[in-house]
C-alpha cells in the first residue's frame, strides 16, 4: 500500500458480544428453537453491533479513526474463521451451498453437531476459560473465501458512519489450532497448508478494503504459546511467510498483529522484519521488550482486558512511556479482548461501594484506554488526576478489612509435608472396594442434572423473598428425589443429586465463603451461548460453615447405593473467578483448599464415601511458556492435594476434567493422587487414551461417552464403541462409564434417552467381558 493510515492513539482488542442483557444468547437460543428466523436472527444480531459501536464511541472511542474493532461473533471467533476460508469438516460438506457459501443454520450445526455427525471438537483457548472450536483441516481442504460476513459487517458500519477496525484470527494462529482432519495422512500438519491458505486471505483484505476498512486486526496468539506442538522454529518461519506475502499483497487495509496473552518474544523481531504496520504487545501478561528499534506502530496492552481490577494506571502510562524508547509511533489497548470481562461496573448495584470503587469492567477499561490515550496525546500532567484517583483506589484496596486475615495466613503458614499427602494407593483400593462395592465398569454422571425452568424460578423466588427457605428446601429436596429415582430406574452404580441448588460450579461455593463477592449481570462467554458470572475473589478464603453435607446426606437418605458429594476444585474456583492480582496464586490455592478441606471432612463424617473435587481447570490456567510450568503445576496440584489428603483410606476421591490437552498435563493429573478421574474424551472420540495408556496412569479413569455439550443422543453403538476403544487400552479393572461433563445445560429428554443408551452399551460390554 502506498499511504499507511494513522493507527488510533487508543484502541481495545474486542469487547463483549453476548449483550449487556445477554441478547445475543436469548436470540441464538430462539433460533435454534424454531422461534424466530433467520432474518429475524440477523436483524437482532445488527441491532447489537449497533449498539456496541455506539456505545464504544461514547466511552472515548473514535468514530471514524479505525479504534473501534469489528469483533461481532455469533458463535466463536475460530469457527467464523474457518467458515469465512472454506474449512468445513467433511463430514458437513452437504451444507456447503453451490456458491461455495454456508448459511447460519449450517454455521451452527458444525459448531452443535447433527444427527449421527459430532461437532466439532472443543477445547480452551490458551490460558483462559473461553472454549473455541476445532477446525479440522486436511491435504484436501478446499480453501475459498467461502462466507462474505465480515466483510458485510464492515460495510454496515461504514454505512452508519462509522470506519471500524475488522477483526479476524490471523492464519498462523489459525492453522496452529487446527487439527488433521480424519482423512490426513500420518505426518500431516494443519500449517503445511499455509501457502494455500493465504490467497484467501488477501482476497478477504482487498474485499475489506472496498468496504472502507483502513486498518485490520489479524489476531495471533498462537505466537506467544510454547504449549503448541509445532516446533518454534517452524511457527517462525511461517510467521515470517505469511505476514511478508499478506503485507505484499496490492490491495489491502494496514495490518495490525495482535498477539495477546503473554510475550512475542523471538516472534516480535520475525514480525517487525515484515511489511506490516503495527504490532500488538501484551504488557501485563508479558514483558517489555528490549533490544529492538523500529518505526512500526508498538500498541502497548498495558489495560487487562482478562480481569477485572482497576489497577495501576500510573505504572501502565509507565510501560508505554518505556515503549516510546523503541519506536516513535505508541498507541495504547487493552491487553486482550474484553470479552474475557463483563460489560459494565455500573450494572452492578448489589456490590458494595468500596469494592466497586476497586473494579474495571470492559466500559470502565475502555475509559482507562482513553485516559491513557489522552496521556500520549497531550502528556503526563493532562492526565494525572486520574493516575492519582487509580493510585488512591489501589492503596484503599490493599488497606481494607477482609484483604488479609491473620487467622487464614497462619493456618496455611503452619502448613506441612504431611497435609499433602495420602496413603498408598493398593491399600485405599482394598478398602473402598470393601466399602463400595461397585460393579466391572462402574457407571455414574459427573454431578449436575438439568436445571429446569422451574429450578431456576424457585431459586428466583428465594432470592426475591417470595418463598420462605422451608418451601425452597422441600422444593430442591422435590428435585433431589426425582433425580435420585431417575437414577435408580436407568440403572447408574453411582448417585449424585443433581445439584438443583446450584446457580453455578463456582459462584455456589463463593456465595458460601468468605473473600468472595458475586455479581448480578456480570456476565461473561464461556462458549457459543453459554455464559458464566464469574465471582470475584477480593480476600483471603475461609469457610464459616458448612456448604453442601445437607443436601449430600439427605440424598443418602433415598438410596442403598453410594451417593457422590460434588465440590469444585481450588484452581478451578481460581480460573473461573476474577482472583485478587495482590499475592501468589499459590497463596490464594491454598487458602481454598483449605476451606474445601474442612468440608470434605464435615461430607465423610457425615457417611459420604465418595467425594468428587471437580478439577477442569487444571490445563487451563497452564502458563503459555515453558519456563513456568513446573511452578504453576507444583501449586495447583499440590491444592488439589491439600484439600482431598485428610480423608480416610475407605473414602474414594474422584476428579473431573474436560475440554483440555490432557497429554500436557498427564503427569500432573496422576500427581493429583485421585482415586478416579473423569475426563472429556466422546467429542473426540477417545483421543486422550493413548496418553494414559502410554503413562502409565494407575488408578480409576472414566473417559466420557457422551459429549453432553451437543443436543444430539449418542446412539448405543456409538458409546459401544467408545468404551471399546477405552476398554481396549485400558485396563479393564480401571475403567469407569460416564458422561464428559455435567448435564447442567441439557434438557430431561435427551439426557434419559441418553443415559439410557449408556447403560446399555456398559450392560453389553459387561457381558462381554464376562463372556471372555
Amino acid at each position: 500500500m502506498t499511504t499507511i493510515p494513522a493507527f488510533p492513539t487508543g484502541t481495545i482488542l474486542g469487547y463483549p458480544r453476548i449483550g449487556r442483557r445477554r441478547e445475543l444468547k436469548r436470540a441464538v437460543e430462539a433460533f435454534w428453537a424454531g422461534k424466530i428466523s433467520a432474518e429475524e436472527l440477523e436483524a437482532a444480531a445488527a441491532d447489537l453491533r449497533a449498539a456496541t459501536r455506539e456505545r464504544l464511541a461514547s466511552l472515548g472511542l473514535g468514530r471514524t479513526d479505525s479504534s473501534i474493532p469489528e469483533a461481532f461473533s455469533y458463535y466463536d471467533q475460530v469457527l467464523d474463521a474457518a467458515v469465512t476460508v472454506g474449512a468445513v469438516p467433511q463430514r458437513f460438506a452437504r451444507l456447503v451451498k453451490d456458491d461455495g457459501t454456508i448459511d447460519l443454520a449450517g454455521y451452527f450445526t458444525i459448531a452443535r453437531g447433527e444427527g449421527q455427525d459430532t461437532p466439532a471438537e472443543m477445547t480452551k483457548w490458551f490460558d483462559s476459560n473461553y472454549h473455541y472450536l476445532v477446525p479440522e483441516i486436511g491435504p484436501e481442504t478446499d480453501f475459498h473465501l467461502a462466507s462474505d460476513r465480515l466483510i458485510r459487517e464492515v460495510a454496515e458500519a461504514t454505512a452508519s458512519g462509522y470506519r471500524t477496525r475488522p477483526v479476524i484470527v490471523g492464519p498462523v494462529t489459525f492453522l496452529l489450532l487446527s487439527k488433521p482432519s480424519v482423512d490426513a495422512p500420518e505426518g500431516f500438519s494443519p500449517l503445511d497448508r499455509l501457502d494455500d491458505l493465504l490467497p484467501v486471505y488477501a482476497e478477504l483484505l482487498a474485499a475489506l478494503t472496498a468496504v472502507g476498512a483502513e486498518w485490520v486486526q489479524l489476531d495471533e496468539p498462537g505466537l506467544v504459546s510454547e504449549s503448541i506442538e509445532a516446533p518454534r522454529d517452524v511457527v517462525l518461519a511461517a510467521t515470517a511467510s505469511a505476514y511478508t506475502s499478506l503485507g505484499g499483497a496490492p490491495v489491502r487495509p494496514a495490518i495490525f498483529v495482535a498477539a495477546p496473552y503473554a510475550s512475542l518474544d523471538d516472534a516480535l523481531p520475525v514480525l517487525l522484519e515484515t511489511p506490516v504496520e503495527a504490532v500488538g504487545i501484551d504488557l501485563v501478561k508479558g514483558d517489555l521488550p528490549s533490544g529492538i528499534t523500529t518505526d512500526k506502530v508498538l500498541v502497548g496492552g498495558v489495560i487487562d482486558g482478562h480481569n477485572i481490577w482497576r489497577g495501576d494506571l500510573e505504572g501502565a502510562f509507565a510501560s508505554l512511556e518505556s515503549l516510546k524508547g523503541l519506536s516513535p509511533h505508541v498507541a495504547v489497548s487493552t491487553s486482550t479482548s474484553l470479552f474475557h470481562v463483563p460489560h459494565d461496573v455500573e450494572d452492578e448495584p448489589l456490590l458494595e461501594e468500596w469494592l466497586t470503587n476497586w473494579l474495571a469492567f470492559a466500559d470502565q477499561k475502555v475509559g482507562q484506554v482513553a485516559t491513557l490515550a489522552k496521556g500520549l496525546i497531550e502528556g503526563k500532567a493532562a492526565i494525572q488526576s486520574e493516575l492519582d484517583a487509580a493510585t488512591e483506589a489501589l492503596e484503599a484496596r490493599h488497606a481494607a478489612a477482609g484483604v488479609r486475615d491473620g487467622a487464614v495466613r497462619s493456618r496455611t503458614a503452619a502448613l506441612t509435608p504431611e497435609d499433602f499427602s495420602r496413603g498408598d494407593y493398593a491399600a485405599r483400593l482394598a478398602a473402598q472396594d470393601e466399602a463400595l462395592n461397585l460393579p466391572f465398569l462402574p457407571t455414574t454422571t459427573i454431578g449436575s442434572f438439568p436445571q429446569t425452568g422451574d429450578i431456576r424460578k424457585t431459586r428466583a423466588a428465594l432470592v426475591r423473598g417470595d418463598i420462605s427457605v422451608e418451601e425452597y428446601t422441600e422444593a430442591m429436596r422435590a428435585e433431589i428425589r426425582r433425580v435420585v429415582d431417575l437414577q435408580e430406574e436407568i440403572g447408574l452404580d453411582v448417585i449424585v443429586h443433581g445439584e438443583p441448588e446450584r446457580n453455578d460450579m463456582v459462584q455456589y461455593f463463593a456465595e458460601n465463603l468468605d473473600g468472595f463477592a458475586v455479581t448480578q449481570n456480570g456476565w461473561v462467554q464461556s462458549y457459543g451461548s453459554r455464559c458464566t458470572r464469574p465471582s470475584i475473589l477480593w480476600g483471603d478464603v475461609s469457610r464459616p460453615a458448612p456448604i453442601t453435607v445437607e443436601w449430600s446426606t439427605y440424598t443418602q437418605s433415598l438410596t442403598s447405593k453410594p451417593v457422590k458429594g460434588m465440590l469444585t476444585g481450588p484452581v478451578t474456583i481460581l480460573a473461573w473467578s476474577f482472583v485478587r492480582d495482590d499475592q501468589p496464586l499459590r497463596e490464594t490455592a491454598n487458602q481454598v483448599a483449605l476451606a474445601l478441606r474442612d468440608e470434605i471432612a464435615d461430607l465423610e463424617g457425615s457417611g459420604i464415601g465418595i467425594i468428587q473435587v471437580d478439577e477442569p481447570a487444571l490445563r487451563e490456567l497452564l502458563p503459555l511458556k515453558t519456563k513456568d510450568h513446573a511452578d504453576y503445576l507444583d501449586w495447583s496440584v499440590g491444592s488439589f492435594r491439600l484439600a482431598t489428603a485428610g480423608v480416610e483410606d475407605r473414602t474414594q476421591i474422584h476428579t473431573h476434567l474436560c475440554y483440555s490437552e490432557f497429554g500436557v498435563v498427564i503427569d500432573a493429573i496422576n500427581r493429583l493422587d485421585a482415586d478416579v478421574t473423569s475426563i472429556e474424551a466422546a467429542r473426540s472420540k477417545m483421543e486422550v487414551v493413548p496418553d494414559i495408556k502410554h503413562s502409565g496412569f494407575g488408578r480409576g479413569i472414566g473417559p466420557g461417552v457422551y459429549d453432553i455439550h451437543s443436543p444430539r443422543v449418542p446412539s448405543v453403538e456409538e458409546i459401544s464403541d467408545l468404551i471399546e476403544i477405552a476398554l481396549g487400552s485400558i485396563p479393564e479393572r480401571q475403567v469407569w462409564v460416564n458422561p464428559d461433563c455435567g448435564l447442567k445445560t441439557r434438557g430431561y429428554d435427551e439426557t434419559v434417552q441418553s443415559l439410557t443408551n449408556v447403560l446399555t452399551a456398559t450392560r453389553a460390554a459387561r457381558e462381554k467381558a464376562a463372556a471372555k
